[in-house]
């Protein structure tokens, strides 16, 4: 089974899907990890961001890997603690945007639900990514709480600084921001974790064999 839960920075994407694949005994898949990952990657070796084609090269020769103990790996480095950087956080948008680069992560992201049993969160993965998931969910939250959120996890960048970048990250996403046509819908703004893992997995739980 493939759990496809999509939504905007700050939605609770990550926190709800790590949580519920430890809950259901499923792997975890982190599609911004693996952009974050190819930014890295470009950074260290000076290549241009604005360049789709070298980038979209370099992701296919460099397939980001995903360990069971949710490690990320790219030309032979775990960059786990290295892409939680603030410079990855500006950059990425920059890397994620080209269309040769999300041809070869979607591909890369399919390899790696092909197993099944698997909890996958991004921005298009109901849309596009794995659109014959079983459950699909798009999570939400009111802009002000989305910063909050954000702030909680990287304080420091600044409010100030996290709100701009939302608000770009919004406007960049804007594209790929729409929730398929047959996914629940949740607005996390008042639910705490476990109130949103809990409706996830009811779910699941309705949909997979007896």
């Amino acid at each position: 089974m493939i759990v496809a839960i999509d939504g905007p920075a700050g939605a609770g994407k990550s926190t709800v899907a790590q949580q519920l694949a430890e809950r259901l005994g499923f792997r975890y898949l982190d599609t911004g990890a693996m952009y974050r990952a190819l930014t890295w990657l470009a950074l260290q070796r000076g290549l241009p961001l604005a360049d789709g084609d070298r980038l979209g090269q370099l992701a296919d020769e460099n397939p980001v890997m995903l360990d069971e103990q949710g490690r990320v790996w790219i030309g032979g480095t775990d960059v786990t603690a290295s892409i939680r950087k603030s410079d990855i956080d500006r950059m990425v948008p920059v890397v994620a945007r080209h269309q040769p680069v999300r041809q070869v992560m979607r591909t890369r992201q399919r390899e790696l639900a092909d197993d099944g049993n698997v909890v996958i969160e991004g921005r298009d993965i109901g849309t596009v990514v794995a659109p014959d998931a079983e459950v699909k969910v798009y999570l939400n939250a009111e802009r002000d709480v989305r910063a909050q959120r954000r702030l909680a996890e990287r304080p420091e960048i600044g409010a100030d600084a996290l709100a701009t970048d939302l608000r770009l990250r919004d406007q960049s996403d804007a594209a790929r921001m729409r929730p398929a046509e047959d996914a629940v819908q949740i607005d996390t703004t008042g639910l705490d974790v476990r109130d949103v893992v809990g409706r996830i997995e009811e779910l699941v739980r309705a949909r997979q064999p007896a």
